[in-house]
């Protein structure tokens, strides 16, 4: 599971393009979001690096947020 933060995330249809940018390179990810808190929470079995290659290409640069560990 990885978790990002998408600064470009205001309105439905940037949350169209993340979703389509996202299943371009893995027609299987999961993707839930925090529209408010402007948050994308992606289950893949790519890498996050890919994921994050991803997004910037599509025009919503993301920055990944770490979880505890525990």
């Amino acid at each position: 599971m990885h978790l990002f933060h998408v600064p470009g995330l205001v309105c439905s249809g940037c949350l169209g393009f993340v979703v389509r940018a996202l299943h371009d390179i893995d027609h299987h990810a999961r993707i839930d979001m925090n529209m408010a808190a402007r948050k994308i929470r992606v289950i893949s079995r790519r890498f996050e690096s890919e994921l994050l290659r991803a997004l910037r290409e599509a025009g919503y640069p993301a920055e990944p947020i770490l979880l505890p560990l525990g």
